[in-house]
């Protein structure tokens, strides 16, 4: 039974960016995080948004996507060229519409996002591992999403790798220019809210965040990279014991928290 995770990935710098722990954290993923090889790996990431479920139905390898602008060359000559997950993305579909999700797409174009192709570039770098990506819903709210996730749960015991990737804050109006250790005191409070809710279990909450947590539509103006904490949490199941594995902070506000939620046995 695979755990879950949600990835808080930062910026599209953390592909090239020694200087952030974040990376670093990602590089040690398979030595001291997550030992157990996946079968196969389904990433929800904040950049794919849709009105409806999607998957990508990608029978090749996947493309990757430069969905950022302006950033070093170098970057845009990055590749992940992991191979494509089709029967993973018709187990997806024929889950989600099982559990009430009518209208689920397949999308057989689309790439891997830098939401999923740049920390998985870190974490399996050998790209050997089949992808999927699902879509985020940023017309609905955190318990869709949680129900989501409860309906992917199965996957888990497929040797299916459900992985969130979006950032436990996400304001880049707020960023500072200078990473001089600080921090914003909302982001501060918005992520330390976060981290008691999680570790006590507190699932109604988190999926009730902008009424019950202090400076949420600060924290997240828009709800697309928090979403993909919602379906990894509920795909663990509601007695899954959370686990901060990295904390790192980055020009102010911009908040690398991530966690594993782990079923009891």
């Amino acid at each position: 039974m695979m755990d879950t995770f949600f990835i808080s990935h930062g910026s599209p710098t953390l592909s090239i960016d020694d200087s952030l722990p974040a990376r670093h954290f990602l590089k040690s993923w398979q030595q001291k995080i997550f030992t157990e090889r996946p079968k196969s790996i389904l990433v929800i990431s904040g950049h794919w948004e849709t009105n409806e479920p999607s998957v990508n139905v990608i029978s090749g390898p996947n493309d990757v996507i430069y969905d950022f602008y302006g950033f070093p060359k170098p970057m845009y000559k990055l590749k992940y060229p992991a191979p494509g997950a089709p029967e993973l993305a018709k187990s997806v579909k024929e889950l989600l519409v099982d559990a009430g999700f009518k209208h689920v797409k397949e999308d057989k174009a689309r790439g891997l996002d830098h939401g999923a192709w740049v920390p998985l570039m870190l974490m399996y770098p050998e790209a050997n591992i089949p992808v999927c990506q699902l879509s985020v819903q940023t017309n609905e709210n955190g318990t869709y999403h949680y129900n989501m996730g409860k309906a992917l749960a199965p996957l888990r015991e497929e040797g299916v790798l459900i992985i969130g990737s979006g950032s436990a804050t996400h304001n880049l109006r707020a960023l500072g220019r200078a990473d001089d250790g600080s921090v914003i005191p909302w982001a501060q409070d918005f992520d330390t809210w976060l981290k008691e809710s999680l570790l006590n279990g507190r699932h109604e909450d988190v999926n009730t965040y902008e009424v019950k947590a202090p400076s949420a539509k600060l924290a997240h103006p828009w709800p697309d990279h928090f979403y993909p904490l919602h379906v990894a949490m509920g795909a663990a199941g509601a007695d899954a014991k959370a686990e901060l594995i990295h904390h790192s902070w980055s020009l102010g506000a911009l908040s690398y928290a991530s966690y594993r939620f782990k079923t009891p046995q």
